[in-house]
């Protein structure tokens, strides 16, 4: 989801859009993002807006979010009820980490998304979890109540790996549940992987994508590491304890998962996302990219509807409270002007695999798009029939190629 802008206009207390926002509500793909802010444990390289009993005490609970929640979710529905309202068309249940909240409760989130908004016909509905919150019966209970999809975080099959990282599941725990997912009837599971781990070796990403491709899943999503400021990663690589691989070997591990899951028959739609095929694709996620709408309920949330952006308050006692009083839980929000929209377009559209129209960038940005097309990175032939397509060495350059576009 974006980053959370610097600033914002003050967000109204009912939680109403401008009519504008509303204009071709239900023309764009339309979902829900859910948060769930609590996690066992805290990883050392997260940045996420998470909390562990600990750090909450007795000021938030399971209880207090999940009445929040359905009280976000009706303000939502009020909110666009000045249009045709959209059934949600995806759901997308995303933290910090949601299977510990147990089936009971994330079946009581997709009761609470379909008694509000509603859930469109053949609705992709997923929620990630942490392989160690998980067993056979978690599936089968959540395949009952609704749930399509699921997304387990992996990171990666070497012990020590994880160790860097602070995972707390055990290395053969995420193929485990992958395989009990799809036993529960789960067709589309996916595993998330992380690389460039310091400490990481050419070898443990071979061993962590057979073990991947093992699962039999039908999509993976691989990430760089990134280190953010202000974890406890940050602060020991700032103290010299964990090296960083340089920029040739981050490229040297993205070509080599490219290369494997391709071989095994999954293949990149997004930079960072691989699918066997177009019906294992992320719906949810394609949303995003591709300029949908969407309302983020949850804490520290974000949402996007119409040209609207606007995020909510982070910790989960403020949000319950807020809610309890009957107000929107929105910190802020700000109006996306046409050229903001036309930038963002750009940075999101150009990483998905269907490119990004021509007719979307300026005069100065066609040249510069010849001119990646010249240099290997951009496909000349989708260019010539009007989109930007990355090459393979244009994935690797994503960012650099967006930068010259919108120069």
């Amino acid at each position: 989801m974006p980053a959370q802008p610097p600033t914002g206009e003050p967000a109204p207390a009912d939680g109403s859009l401008p009519e504008s926002a509303l204009t071709g509500l239900g023309s764009r793909p339309f979902g829900v993002y859910v948060h769930v802010p609590f996690c066992a444990t805290r990883c050392g390289y997260c940045d996420f807006n998470t909390y562990t009993a600990d750090e909450l005490g007795s000021s938030a609970s399971f209880g207090s979010w999940l009445d929040g929640l359905r009280a976000e979710l009706e303000l939502g529905a009020k909110a666009l009820s000045g249009g045709p309202a959209p059934a949600a068309e995806t759901v997308f249940v995303g933290g910090g980490t949601p299977s510990l909240l147990g089936a009971e409760r994330l079946g009581a989130v997709v009761d609470a998304i379909r008694d509000t908004f509603g859930l469109a016909a053949g609705a992709e509905v997923t929620t990630e979890s942490n392989p160690e919150s998980t067993s056979p019966e978690f599936f089968e209970r959540i395949r009952k109540s609704g749930f399509t999809r699921v997304s387990l975080g992996m990171q990666s099959a070497a012990e020590h790996v994880l160790r860097v990282l602070e995972r707390t599941h055990t290395p053969g725990r995420a193929v485990a549940a992958a395989r009990e997912a799809r036993a529960a009837g789960f067709e589309h599971v996916n595993l998330d992987l992380i690389y460039g781990t310091p400490g990481e070796r050419e070898q443990d990403l071979r061993d962590s994508l057979d073990a991947v491709l093992e699962a039999g899943v039908d999509h993976v999503s691989a990430y760089s590491l990134i280190v953010e400021d202000g974890t406890a990663m940050a602060r020991k690589v700032r103290r010299g304890e964990l090296p960083m691989p340089d920029e040739d070997v981050l490229a040297d591990r993205y070509e080599l998962i490219d290369a494997k899951l391709a071989e095994a028959g999954l293949h990149w739609y997004e930079v960072s996302n691989w699918a066997r095929d177009a019906d294992a694709e992320c719906r949810h996620n394609l949303g995003y990219w591709q300029g949908g709408d969407w309302w983020g309920a949850g804490p520290g949330a974000h949402s996007h509807v119409g040209g609207v952006r606007w995020w909510n308050v982070k910790h989960p006692a403020r949000y319950a409270a807020a809610l309890a009083e009957g107000d929107s839980p929105a910190q802020a929000r700000e109006l996306l002007t046409a050229e903001d929209q036309r930038i963002e377009r750009v940075m999101l559209e150009l990483r998905v695999r269907s490119g990004l129209s021509v007719r979307t960038l300026d005069d100065a940005g066609r040249r510069a798009a010849d001119q990646a097309a010249a240099d290997g990175l951009l496909e000349p032939d989708a260019l010539a029939d009007g989109r930007c397509v990355l090459t393979d060495r244009g994935r690797l350059l994503a960012d650099a190629v967006v930068q010259d576009l919108l120069a």
